[in-house]
Formats: C-alpha cells, structure tokens, sequence
C-alpha cells in the first residue's frame, strides 16, 4: 500500500481491462535495433518520495530510453549553464514533427524546445562545449543523481542510430549555418547518439527520475540534483513539450507532466508525490507508447492523483 493507494492492484485492474482491445501500435523500425525488440512487453514502475515502490510485469526488463533520457541532459546543461540555455532554445511546443526542418528554417536556428530533436542537439553541443569528456561525465552524471551506477549506453543502438540518422545530420548542420552549433557536427552527434541508446528497466527509470517529484533532490540517494526553481521549469517544459505533437493531449487525458521516448517508455511525475515509468513498444502515429498512454490515463484517473 502506498499512500492508502494499493497501485500494484490497480496496475492489475487496468491491465485485465484492457486485454481484450487491440494494441494498434507499431514498434519503431527506423532505427533497427528498436525494431527487435518483443512488442508484447508492458511493465509498470511506480517509485514515491518516500521510497516505496509498486510494479508490474516486464518492470525489471532494460529497454532504450531515447528521447526520455533529453530530459536529463537538459538538466545536466542548467545546472552548468544555468539561464544561459534558453538563450539558444526555446521553450514553447513545437506543433510540427519531433525532426522539423521547416520550423528551424523559419526560426534561423533556434529550436523551439530542448526535447525536440534539434533542441537536444543544440543541448548536446552546450555539453560538448563545457565537459572534457562529454559521453562520459554525461553518464557519470545520470549514475550519481539517480544513485545507479549499472545505467549505460548501449553501443548497438548508438551504432544503429548514427547509420540511419540522416535527418538529425541535416538538422544538425543547417542549425551550424546559423551559427547555433559550435563544435563540429560528428562530435556532437555522437553524444546525442549515445544519449539516447541508454538502457534503462522502470524502476531504474522511475528512481533516476525521482528528483523531479521531489523539488530537486533524489529522496533515494538524498543528492541534490538541480535547484527546485529549475526543477519546476523542467516539469513545466515535460507538460509542454514532452510528448512530441500529443502534448497537449496527453496533459489533458493523464494530467501529468512527463517525456516519452520512441523505445515505447513514458515516464511521468506527480510533484510532492511519485514518478512512474511506463514501457509498451508499439507506438502510436505520434510517436508515443500506444498502450502506455492509455495505461498512465487509466492509473491517474482510478487513484484521481493528477496535477490539475
């Protein structure tokens, strides 16, 4: 029991409810090493600020994070560069594909949010800029605030991405025209590549996620990981912007702020209260976890716990 709320209950309940319905998403083949994965998997992690715990199924299971991990190295980049950032990305949604190039065309370089793909670039080249040895102080990061240190990258899906991503190169070479990257093009993507190959199971996500319910501080580990001002603008960005051209509705439905991931992850944050990481492969036609979706509007529905 969490809260007087049993979740692993709930978790059940809504699972059984939803057997019967078609799962109508597809994994992402894009990238192939995504495309290999089981697209049956569904687990469920839910972690409190007071470090109690609820699951379900393939919750121990590592999985890609993707676009979830843009979140932490945004907060890598503010906690550097503080207010800096924004003068190099914006913080409004997007309203067109994750991987734009006619939006940052018109707007001569500056991406609209740092979760999008050229605003994760252009994060990605602020860290290159500021750390000796990005990859691995970025990953040095992520295990020390979240208190893990078996959390990696994954080398093959690194591999898969940099061979297949043509569209993250046009981007990240027209915003250099506009003299919004400022190290060479292969370096930086070569971090934002491995950023987003990092393997994470639920809890794992859940806990590393942890602070951001939690006004900045991990409960696990009692680091402080950013500063509670910058730890509300970052939920404000999620609720924003987190969910590629579905922010909007997923705000609406769920009630949370939260970043999904073309891996099939969402990971989702009621502040003061819990973070929850849900993993389902098939996604729907945004880009988001089909079945994940439905499940986090299910939950904060039942237990009546969004933010709004």
């Amino acid at each position: 029991m969490i809260n007087d709320i049993d979740y692993t209950k709930i978790f059940s309940e809504i699972v059984t409810e939803f057997k019967d319905n078609d799962d109508c998403g597809k994994v992402a083949t894009y990238i192939p090493e995504l495309g290999k994965v089981d697209p049956n998997k569904l687990g469920i992690h839910l972690t409190t600020v007071e470090k109690h715990h609820s699951s379900f199924g393939d919750w121990n299971e590592k999985f890609s994070i993707q676009s979830i991990a843009k979140v932490l190295s945004l907060t890598l980049a503010l906690k550097i560069m503080g207010n800096d950032v924004w003068d190099r990305v914006g913080v409004e949604p997007s309203g067109t594909a994750f991987n734009s190039l006619v939006q940052l065309e018109y707007e001569r370089g500056i991406p609209r949010n740092p979760f999008i793909n050229a605003g994760a670039i252009v994060i990605c080249d602020i860290l290159v800029s500021c750390l000796d040895n990005p990859k691995l102080e970025l990953l040095e990061f992520i295990r020390k605030s979240s208190g893990i240190r078996e959390i990696d990258f994954c080398l093959k899906i690194a591999q898969s991405e940099k061979v297949t991503g043509f569209r993250n190169y046009a981007l990240a070479h027209l915003m250099k025209d506009f003299c919004n990257i400022h190290n060479e093009v292969e370096l930086v993507l070569d971090l934002y590549f491995h950023l987003c190959s990092i393997k994470m199971t639920c809890k794992e996500l859940a806990q590393a996620f942890l602070f951001l319910a939690s006004y900045g501080v991990n409960p696990i580990t009692n680091e402080t990981v950013i500063s509670p001002g910058r730890t509300k603008r970052i939920n404000s960005i999620m609720l924003m912007c987190g969910f590629y051209d579905e922010a909007g509705e997923f705000a609406f439905r769920a009630g949370l702020p939260g970043k999904s991931g073309v891996g099939g992850g969402i990971v989702a944050i009621h502040p003061g209260k819990y973070c929850i990481a849900v993993w389902s492969p098939k996604l729907n036609t945004n880009g988001n976890s089909y079945k994940g979706m439905r499940v986090l509007e299910a939950i904060t529905t039942k237990t009546e716990s969004s933010i709004f």
